[in-house]
């Protein structure tokens, strides 16, 4: 079950980058109205594009941790499982739950408590 939440957590940081890069980012970069820090937008967009790709691979760190079996002990797997169950409230919360990325961290999360408490 630990392969199918890190699997999870790939499919969650490939397809936050690309539908993100693709529906959010360049439309957000194609108006006149960003903000300029340090003279120009340049900054401002690539802060923005380094803030939402971090977490891309912020999820295949994750997957990694999840996938190397050696490291998967009860608190490993507590902390995990917490840091996805936080995440799917927020996103339940700040969306009403329309942004369907809950139901995955949801997954993830119930996965590896039940892993931790089946060690």
């Amino acid at each position: 079950m630990i392969l199918i939440a890190s699997a999870i957590l790939v499919l969650i940081g490939v397809t936050h980058s690309y539908l993100g890069e693709r529906y959010i980012l360049m439309r957000l970069f194609r108006r006149d109205n960003i903000p300029h820090l340090l003279g120009s937008d340049h900054f401002t967009k690539g802060t923005l594009r380094f803030c939402w790709h971090i977490l891309s691979l912020v999820a295949f760190g994750f997957a990694a941790i999840l996938y190397n079996k050696s490291s998967n002990d009860v608190f490993t797997l507590c902390v995990i499982g917490t840091v996805f169950m936080v995440s799917a409230l927020l996103s339940i919360y700040f969306t009403k739950g329309k942004h369907l990325s809950w139901i995955a961290f949801l997954a993830v999360s119930g996965i590896c408590f039940v892993e931790a408490y089946a060690v």
